[in-house]
C-alpha cells in the first residue's frame, strides 16, 4: 500500500516540480488560471514530460520494496513469467479483443471531452510524448503496482476475490478523474482493470497482464500518432468533417 501511495504522490508532485522553473520564467511569480495553463502549450508539454521521472522514481521504489534492495529476485516476487495457458500471442490477441470492445463501449456511451482530451489536443509534441509514455513506462509501472504489489498484498490478507475487487476498483477509480465525464472511457478502463486483475488471479503471473496492457495502450498510441493523417484521409473520403468514435479512443491511456 505504501508503494501505491508513493506512486500517487509522485505523479501529483514530480510533474508540478518540473514546471516550476518555466512558471517562474513565464509568469514571473503571478498566479495563472487553470484555463490559461491548459492553453499554454509549453506548460502542458513540460508537465506531461514530468510524468517520465515520476514513473522512473516509482519503478525504483517498486524494486526497493519488492526485492528488499536486491535481496530477492524481482521476477520471482512479482511472478514475472508466462502462464502455460496465456503466452505472448494469446495475450496480444486478448488485448486486441479488449480494444474492439472498448470501441463499442465508447460508441454506446458517447465520448464527452475531458481534461486529458484537452491535453492531447494541446500540441503534437504533447500527443506524441503521451503516446510514448503510454507504451514505454505506464503499463510496466501500473502492472507492477496494481497487479504486482497490491494484488499480492490483498490476496494474502483478504483472499483472492477480495483482492480482485479491491485492485480492480483502485485502478479504475484513480482514472475516473482523468476521464470524467466520459462514461465510455470510464466503463472501458474499468473493464480493462477487471480483465487484467482476473488474469493475475487466474494465472498467478504478471507478465501476461503487462503484455495485454502494453498492446492495448500500443494500439491507442498508434492511433494518436497517426490521427492527423487518418483525420485528413477520412475527410477526403467523406468530403465532410470527421466525427467518428475511433478518435475518442485516444482518451484511454493508463
Amino acid at each position: 500500500m505504501s508503494a501505491w501511495l508513493a506512486s500517487v504522490v509522485m505523479l501529483a508532485v514530480v510533474p508540478n516540480v518540473c514546471v516550476l522553473p518555466y512558471l517562474a520564467y513565464r509568469y514571473g511569480g503571478t498566479s495563472a488560471s487553470r484555463e490559461a495553463l491548459l492553453n499554454d502549450k509549453t506548460f502542458v508539454f513540460l508537465f506531461v514530460l514530468g510524468w517520465l521521472p515520476a514513473h522512473l522514481l516509482t519503478l525504483a521504489l517498486i524494486w526497493a520494496i519488492a526485492t528488499g534492495f536486491g535481496k530477492q529476485s524481482l521476477k520471482e516476487v512479482l511472478g514475472w513469467s508466462w502462464s502455460p495457458s496465456l503466452g505472448l500471442w494469446r495475450s496480444s490477441a486478448l488485448a486486441v479483443f479488449l480494444f474492439l470492445v472498448t470501441f463499442f463501449l465508447i460508441a454506446i456511451f458517447g465520448g464527452q471531452k475531458t481534461d486529458l482530451d484537452r491535453i492531447l489536443e494541446s500540441s503534437r509534441a504533447v500527443a506524441v510524448t503521451l503516446a510514448a509514455l503510454a507504451v514505454v513506462t505506464a503499463p510496466l509501472v501500473e502492472e507492477m503496482i496494481y497487479r504486482g504489489l497490491l494484488y499480492s498484498a490483498f490476496r494474502r490478507a483478504l483472499g483472492q476475490w477480495a483482492a480482485v475487487v479491491i485492485v480492480t476498483s483502485m485502478f479504475a477509480g484513480l482514472h475516473v478523474l482523468q476521464y470524467w465525464p466520459n462514461a465510455g472511457a470510464i466503463s472501458s478502463i474499468t473493464l480493462l482493470s477487471l480483465v487484467l486483475t482476473l488474469i493475475r488471479a487466474r494465472t498467478g503471473k504478471l507478465l501476461p497482464c503487462f503484455v495485454v496492457h502494453l498492446v492495448f495502450n500500443g494500439i491507442q498510441s498508434v492511433i494518436i500518432v497517426l490521427e492527423p493523417y487518418l483525420r485528413t484521409l477520412f475527410e477526403v473520403w467523406r468530403h465532410e468533417p470527421v466525427n467518428t468514435v475511433i478518435f475518442n479512443l485516444r482518451l484511454l491511456f493508463f
